[in-house]
């Protein structure tokens, strides 16, 4: 691996995954004895990468006991942290598989508020741990009270320092980097219906998909766009050319840590100078292995390496 890899969580989660006979309101809901994972998207792309057989630091802001939970959580997997005092307590997630339909419900809380003050703090951590070529991740959602041109912000510190940053957010915060590019993204990953609010209309195909990534690409908010279609694969727009690639056929247990595994595993594949369609059709590999995965288990290397070769790229 050539380049360092820093991901960010500004508002991680302690993740428990149960299952119950059945979901319904009223009773008391007998479950089983809980998975408990460190969560969050920065956390969960260098989980991703680690059991993929690389490395990398979570920069992860923490607070109260559930942080420091957190950080046990994260020496037991081997993930290298770099922690910085958070507002507030970490948050908790929960997700309960039904039983007797496999029907998955997810329970995410929303994470402390941030104040003015927490902001910058957090960019002096990132300025600390930050060096040139670093591979900066950016991923999951942003804590109450945090503004929507956050990432733009951490993209000027970024750049300043040499640095190329992965950006994979939704919501008023993708909105804005796209409606307003002020700093140069090097990727920005978005899923399908965010990519058709974003173009305010329908992309029934990989090739309608690719055309807007192009645009984007055009306009300078990224160097790399990718568009996650689902079940249909992803699809990578850069001024060179745009990509295809179709995750293999396989069993879907969980698609809980999917899209986390296909930053990792894209991230890792540009950490050693890959093609980027090789890192696209490894992060689709990726996100394959970790459809098949109890709970928030994420890619297993083997796996991820055996349905590389099932995942083809085409030129679109």
């Amino acid at each position: 691996m050539k380049a360092h890899i820093l991901t960010i969580t500004l508002n991680p989660t302690v993740d428990y995954a149960t299952s119950a006979p059945e979901i319904v309101p009223g009773p008391k809901l007998r479950c089983a004895e809980p998975q408990i994972d460190p969560g969050g998207g920065g956390i969960n792309v260098s989980r991703a990468i680690r059991q993929l057989g690389g490395q990398s630091t979570a920069l992860v802001a923490i607070g109260g006991a559930t942080g420091a939970h957190l950080l046990q959580l994260l020496a037991m997997e081997g993930v290298a942290t770099v922690a910085f005092q958070g507002p507030g307590e970490t948050r908790q997630s929960v997700s309960i598989t039904e039983e007797g339909t496999g029907e998955q419900y997810r329970f995410v809380m929303p994470g402390p508020s941030w104040r003015e003050e927490d902001v910058p703090r957090a960019l002096t951590t990132v300025d600390q741990a930050t060096g040139d070529g670093t591979l900066v991740v950016l991923s999951g959602s942003q804590p109450p009270g945090v503004a929507k041109e956050f990432p733009s912000i951490l993209a000027g510190h970024i750049n300043e320092r040499g640095a190329r940053i992965i950006v994979d957010t939704s919501g008023p915060a993708l909105f804005d980097l796209a409606e307003k590019p002020r700093e140069a993204i090097h990727v920005l990953r978005m899923n399908g219906e965010e990519c058709e609010e974003l173009a305010g209309a329908a992309h029934p195909t990989p090739a309608d998909s690719a055309r807007f990534a192009e645009s984007l690409v055009a306009r300078g908010v990224a160097r790399l766009v990718i568009v996650a279609r689902g079940s249909d694969g992803s699809v990578l727009a850069s001024a060179q050319g745009s990509w295809h690639s179709v995750g293999a056929k396989v069993p879907v247990v969980s698609k809980v840590g999917a899209g986390d595994s296909f930053v990792g595993a894209f991230t890792l594949g540009l950490a050693r100078e890959w093609k980027v369609e090789d890192c696209l059709r490894f992060g689709v590999a990726a996100a394959s292995a970790a459809v098949t995965t109890q709970a928030t288990r994420l890619c297993d290397r083997e796996m991820t390496e055996k349905l590389m070769g099932e995942c083809e790229v085409c030129a679109l």
